[in-house]
């Protein structure tokens, strides 16, 4: 196998790397979509084309997501597929790259013999040496060298089309959740200089960008020296050119009333959080090892909502976690009764090696009771959000319009500041990137519908 000093041993000059097109595939979240930007800023850098036809590329890189076991299978699933470009390009390499690569080590060859390179989070900045590596070396190239000071800062992401950018303000995890494989895979928080933060949002205004979200997997945890969060909202609020700030994802133990002033304060923060809940049960909570209590959770719901009264609130929402009871789903329910979340994204609980859960408690509650429980707060929560999209009817909302509908390619769609997703009929002179006025007339629990306002 390739190791990390004989990939130092080649040339500087990396002759093939001329010519040669660079296809990159993503699964996953927001950081997998921010990091795959970096991968292709990098190695466009180091004179890759990129190529957006898998077909065409001389070099796929597939960047994943190791938070479920089963996108793990979809993703080697996937691999499988793309081994068979090799038959027709037999000098392609095909590379994983992400929390998966990091997550199961070199026991991806094993399962994946026809996989050539494999790199972890801390990697990328290698990519270059690894592959210059493959020209002379017939062994896969492998790294997972953690590295708390990687940053990536010297390196400009090639961003795909859009009309939000965006940028990492965080790398890795300290929370220890006993379910949770983030800290094993993307390693210890630390923060981006906020410097680089600045410059990142700076040349997103000046490429066009009217939105942009900042990432981390505790996003509001976010500290640079004596900048905290809410201090770098602040001078991102100050940019012009960029009119939407986003972020995600906080952590509910995270959300002093300054941070909120400052939310409540600038009209470019979107009064839109994505407050991972998980469970409404403080002794599910406990078993979790999340460091808040349903009470302390409400309070921050009660502490936003009363200085941003627009806010939409979205969360997580795990069932059939460990030992739950049905006294603690139900607490679930009620919480999400209170809260009334505008949508959520919600999982039955599936072990994941490594993890504490894995290690130390047992996933006692059998998968039929898992499956009605999740059932129960899918259906509860679609009628939540059906009657808080109705009572948008007849409001005109302001629209960043995205493109054409996937349903229909006669509408546009876009998302309010409040993130509901809008569809609206095409207007002449309505392009992407545009900000328009829709007043909104019907809604479904996941969508709005409506009409652009045309001015006097």
């Amino acid at each position: 196998m390739v190791t990390e000093k004989t990939m130092l041993e080649q040339p500087a000059e990396a002759p093939a790397a001329r010519d040669r097109a660079l296809y990159v595939e993503t699964y996953g979240c927001q950081m997998n979509k921010a990091d795959s930007e970096l991968i292709t800023g990098l190695l466009a850098r180091e004179g890759y084309r990129v190529t957006d036809r898998v077909d065409r590329a001389d070099v796929i890189l597939v960047n994943t997501c190791a938070i479920r076991e089963n996108a793990e299978q979809r993703v080697l699933g996937r691999m499988s597929e793309l081994n068979r470009f090799k038959t027709a390009n037999p000098g392609l390499i095909l590379g994983l790259c992400g929390c998966m690569s990091q997550h199961l080590g070199d026991r991806i060859i094993e399962k994946a013999p026809y996989i050539d390179l494999v790199a972890g989070p801390d990697s990328y900045r290698r990519l270059p040496a690894m592959l210059r590596a493959l020209d002379t070396e017939d062994e896969p190239a492998l790294n997972l060298a953690w590295d708390r000071a990687e940053h990536y800062l010297d390196i400009d992401p090639v961003r795909e089309a859009g009309v939000n950018g965006w940028v990492t303000i965080m790398r890795g995890c300290d929370k220890m959740c006993t379910f949770c494989i983030v800290p094993f895979v993307r390693g210890r928080e630390r923060s981006t200089p906020h410097g680089e933060v600045i410059r990142q949002i700076e040349r997103l205004a000046a490429e066009g960008y009217r939105e942009v979200t900042l990432l981390g997997q505790t996003v509001n945890k976010y500290r640079d020296g004596d900048v905290e969060f809410a201090d770098l909202l602040s001078r991102a609020a100050e940019i012009d050119g960029i009119e939407r700030i986003r972020f995600t994802s906080p952590h509910p133990a995270h959300f002093p009333d300054r941070l909120i002033e400052v939310m409540a304060a600038s009209p470019k923060i979107c009064p839109h959080t994505h407050l991972p809940l998980q469970s409404g049960a403080s002794t599910t909570l406990s078993r979790m090892r999340r460091d808040y209590t349903p009470e302390t959770f409400l309070d921050v719901v009660h502490r936003l909502r009363e200085r941003i009264p627009r806010i939409t609130l979205t969360t997580d929402v795990i069932v059939g976690f460990c030992g739950e009871t049905e006294e603690e789903f139900e607490a679930t329910r009620e919480m999400m009764r209170t809260v009334q979340f505008d949508s959520a994204f919600m999982f039955k609980y599936s072990p994941r090696p490594g993890t504490a859960s894995h290690k130390r408690l047992s996933d006692d509650v059998p998968e039929e009771v898992k499956a009605r429980r999740l059932t129960a707060v899918i259906e509860m929560q679609k009628s939540i959000s059906d009657t808080r999209n109705r009572a948008y009817r007849g409001q005109v909302v302001h629209v960043l319009v995205e493109g054409r509908s996937r349903r229909d390619a006669d509408r546009l769609f876009g998302k309010t500041d409040t993130f509901k997703t809008v569809v609206f009929p095409m207007l002449e002179g309505v392009v992407s990137n545009a900000i328009v006025p829709v007043r909104v007339n019907g809604s479904t629990p996941f969508t709005l519908f409506g009409d652009v306002v045309k001015s006097a």
